[in-house]
C-alpha cells in the first residue's frame, strides 16, 4: 500500500493546510492529505482554490 504525502502546503494568503490538523469549518477529518481534499476546497482564509497552494518543506 502506497504511503500517503502528508506534508504540509501553502496558501499564497499564508494559510497553512495541515493533514494533522484537517479543516474542522469545513469537515475535512484529522488526517486527510492535501491530494484527497475534494477538488471544489478552497482556502478557509482567503477563498483560495487548491491550484494556488504550493507544497513545503518540512
Amino acid at each position: 500500500m502506497a504511503e500517503k504525502n502528508m506534508s504540509r502546503w501553502e496558501c499564497p494568503c499564508g494559510y497553512i493546510y495541515d493533514p494533522a490538523e484537517g479543516d474542522a469549518e469545513n469537515n475535512i477529518l484529522i488526517g486527510t492529505s492535501f491530494q484527497d481534499l475534494p477538488d471544489d476546497w478552497t482556502c478557509p482564509k482567503c477563498g483560495a482554490e487548491k491550484e494556488f497552494f504550493e507544497e513545503l518543506d518540512d
